[in-house]
This record gives C-alpha cells, sequence and structure tokens, in this order.
C-alpha cells in the first residue's frame, strides 16, 4: 500500500461490497423518514408530530443498545447484519401498505398516525442492532493500517446516502406521491440484502463467548468511561447533534416559511449531507489527522453558528447555503470521530462500543428532533433553531475545557502504532 493513498481501502473487494450496502441502507432509511415526516405533518400540520416521530425510534434504539452491543459482540456479523436489514425491509413494506390509498381510506386520521408510529418504533428496535453491527463488520473487512482511510470512505457513503434520499424523497412525494415513494424504498432495502450475501461470514473476534450479559456490559461501559478521548468526542457530537437538529423542522420551513414545496424540501433536506459529502472526498486525499481534536472542536463550533444564521434566515438560497455549510463542518466532525473509534477500540469490544456510540450520538438524531419539535411548541420555530445553535456554541466551548485530552489530540501517532503492527 502506498504511503497516504486516498483509494487504499476501496483495493479491497468486500470492503466495496460493504460500502454499496450501506449507501442503500442508508439511502433508503433517510429517504423513508423524509417521506413519514412530510405524511405525518401533511395530517397533523402540528410541530410536535415530527418530535413523536424521532421520540418513536429514540425510546427502543436507546434503551436496547446496550444490549444489541453484547449481542454484536457474540456474534456473527454478517449474519446479524441480514437479519436488520431484512427487519428494515418489514418496517418499510408496513408504511408502503399504511399509504396505499384504498387502504387509508378505510382508516380513521389518528389510526393511521399511531400506526406510522408503531412501524417507526420497530425501526428503532432494528437500529439498536443495525449500527454497532456495522461498526464491527467494517473492521473485518480492511487491515487495521486502513482503518482511517475506510472510516472516511464509508462516512462518505453514509452521507452520500444521506443526501440522495433525502432528495429524492422530496421529488418523488412530488412526482409519484407517498405511497409510491415508499415502494422505492422497500426495493432499495431488498437490494442491499442481495449484496451483503456476497460477503462471507467472518470469525467472531470476542474470546469470551458465552460472557454473562452484566459483566459484558459493565465492561463496555467502563472502556468508554475510562478512554477520555472517546467520551470526550461522543459527548461532543451529542449535544451538537440534540441542540443543532434543525432539520427535523424543515418542513415547517419548506411549507409555512420560506414557502417552496417539496421541492425546496427536498433540497434543504439534502444540503447539509452535500456539504458534508464534498468534505468527505476531500478529506481522502488530505487528511485531518494533525491536530484532530482542535479541527473537531472548531468545526462543531462552526456548525452551531450555521444553524443560526439557518434559523433567522428568510432567503431560500441563504437557508440552503446556511445548511450546506452545516454539513461541511459535521462532516469534518463526523470523519475525525470515526477515526476515534475505529482507531482507539479493541476487536472484541466493538459491538459494545458501538452501542454506547449509538446512545450518545446515532439516537441523539431523534432525540434532536424531538427537542426541536418540543422547543418549536414552546418558543416557536425560529426562535427554537437559534437556541438550538446557541446551546452547540457553549456545549463546544465546555467540552474544550474539560477534556484537554480532547482538545490536544493528534491522531499522527495512532496511524504509526498500527503501520508497526
Amino acid at each position: 500500500m502506498k504511503k497516504n493513498d486516498p483509494y487504499a481501502a476501496l483495493r479491497f473487494r468486500e470492503f466495496n461490497i460493504f460500502l454499496l450496502v450501506r449507501f442503500a441502507m442508508v439511502f433508503a432509511w433517510s429517504m423513508q423518514f423524509v417521506v413519514i415526516e412530510w405524511e405525518v405533518y401533511s395530517i397533523t400540520k402540528n410541530p410536535l408530530s415530527l418530535g413523536i416521530i424521532g421520540l418513536m425510534e429514540v425510546i427502543p434504539a436507546v434503551s436496547m443498545a446496550l444490549f444489541a452491543g453484547h449481542i454484536v459482540d457474540q456474534r456473527e456479523k454478517r449474519g446479524l447484519l441480514f437479519k436488520c436489514i431484512f427487519g428494515f425491509s418489514a418496517v418499510s413494506l408496513g408504511l408502503f401498505l399504511l399509504t396505499w390509498p384504498r387502504v387509508v381510506g378505510d382508516l380513521s386520521t389518528n389510526t393511521v398516525l399511531y400506526t406510522v408510529y408503531f412501524l417507526v418504533f420497530l425501526g428503532g428496535i432494528v437500529r439498536a442492532f443495525l449500527g454497532p453491527t456495522i461498526f464491527s463488520l467494517f473492521s473485518l473487512l480492511v487491515p487495521k493500517k486502513v482503518y482511517p482511510n475506510a472510516a472516511t470512505w464509508s462516512s462518505s457513503m453514509w452521507q452520500m446516502g444521506s443526501v440522495v434520499g433525502p432528495a429524492v424523497g422530496g421529488f418523488f412525494i412530488h412526482w409519484i406521491g407517498v405511497h409510491w415513494s415508499m415502494c422505492f424504498v422497500f426495493a432499495f432495502s431488498i437490494m442491499a440484502l442481495l449484496l451483503l450475501l456476497q460477503i462471507p461470514k467472518k470469525p467472531i473476534m470476542n474470546p469470551n463467548i458465552g460472557e454473562p450479559v452484566m459483566k459484558s456490559l459493565k465492561e463496555g461501559i467502563k472502556f468508554v468511561m475510562n478512554t477520555r478521548v472517546i467520551l470526550g468526542a461522543l459527548t461532543l457530537d451529542m449535544f451538537a447533534v440534540l441542540f443543532g437538529g434543525a432539520v427535523a423542522l424543515l418542513p415547517i420551513y419548506a411549507q409555512d416559511i420560506l414557502k417552496v414545496g417539496p421541492e425546496g424540501f427536498g433540497i434543504l433536506r439534502a444540503a447539509p449531507a452535500v456539504g458534508a459529502l464534498l468534505i468527505m472526498f476531500t478529506s481522502a486525499h488530505f487528511p485531518l489527522n494533525k491536530n484532530a481534536g482542535k479541527k473537531l472542536l472548531a468545526a462543531i463550533f462552526g456548525f452551531g453558528i450555521c444553524i443560526i444564521v439557518f434559523g433567522v434566515s428568510t432567503w431560500f438560497w441563504v437557508s440552503v447555503i446556511a445548511l450546506f455549510l452545516s454539513g461541511a463542518t459535521d462532516g469534518i466532525s463526523m470523519v475525525i470521530r470515526s477515526t476515534i473509534l475505529q482507531l482507539r477500540t479493541p476487536d472484541a469490544m466493538r459491538g459494545r462500543v458501538a452501542s454506547v456510540n449509538s446512545m450518545f450520538v446515532g439516537s441523539s438524531n431523534e432525540l434532536g428532533a424531538f427537542e426541536s419539535g418540543l422547543t418549536a411548541k414552546l418558543m416557536g420555530t425560529v426562535t427554537a433553531v437559534v437556541f438550538g445553535g446557541g446551546m452547540t456554541l457553549l456545549t463546544v466551548l465546555g467540552t474544550g475545557a474539560y477534556f484537554p485530552k480532547l482538545r490536544n489530540l493528534d491522531l499522527r501517532k495512532d496511524l504509526e502504532e498500527h503501520e508497526r503492527e
């Protein structure tokens, strides 16, 4: 492998298949979330209903996360990921049938709404297992010295799915309606299942198979709490996502403030991911390992400023640019955080560490959606977004002061150690 080869991870066939699977799943999940957001707000015209969607997913995702991490560390990863994608496909099929006009016509509005919430809740259960499984399988597909480059490409696929999924969702709502949009989501989840079958089963790296659940969970939590760099990175991102969850309110901005309809909604929803995607492709060629801690803090501080600008803007393209820049800064954060986790986590504990990560960060997207919906109901939409951006700025200042090891982090030493292995 050439030094600083930006395509190092892409030279492994199984990893390329993994990237396609990840793209298909993120595309399907993000498109589904956008379509459901639009449908629920169209039915209720209540900002709190958007928050409830996030809450219905975050409750099972958080409550089952630690147990899911234990299961992931005890099981074969490819087979477990297959079950996760199958579960998501079942939820998507349910939403497809629920949005069928022939079915909806015989149901009351409340029945449709509560059934949507229930299916989203089931998706949250799947989500609890999906993140740790993907994180653990990732490490079995490339050598450790390629982890930083692989983390960049993996995050890029995540962001590409986040770009295309919402954009396609917005346009498809306009072109073919909510029902057939959900059919498209279901088709992509089936494609992910077929692609995954091309990756053979992998060995279980955990030497403590059959370890008691409580002992296993305590070890995972203890490791994260004692590894200050990981704890600081997770804490920083959790609060940034929690308070900066303005995207949950985009249906309100698109329909009531900017008045740009479903096409504009798709553009707004995709703008952050476009910014993040460009940053990630750039970081494959220009790694962020030097002074990674300072770059992480600066990126999230910039993210908070972008959220405030978006909140007060009444011009569509100013809002798009603010969201684009928020995605660029978030992309820097994601690449650095992913690299920290991959380099600092032992193979035997990847499922449990990823589950803690999903509690801190992954589920904070949905919890942030609930927080945004609730504050929008109490304060008004614009005030809620500005409040969230301001809290993000305070979080960066507090984290930088409380976690000096994170602030002074330089990942080049970690890379040198793995190069010697």
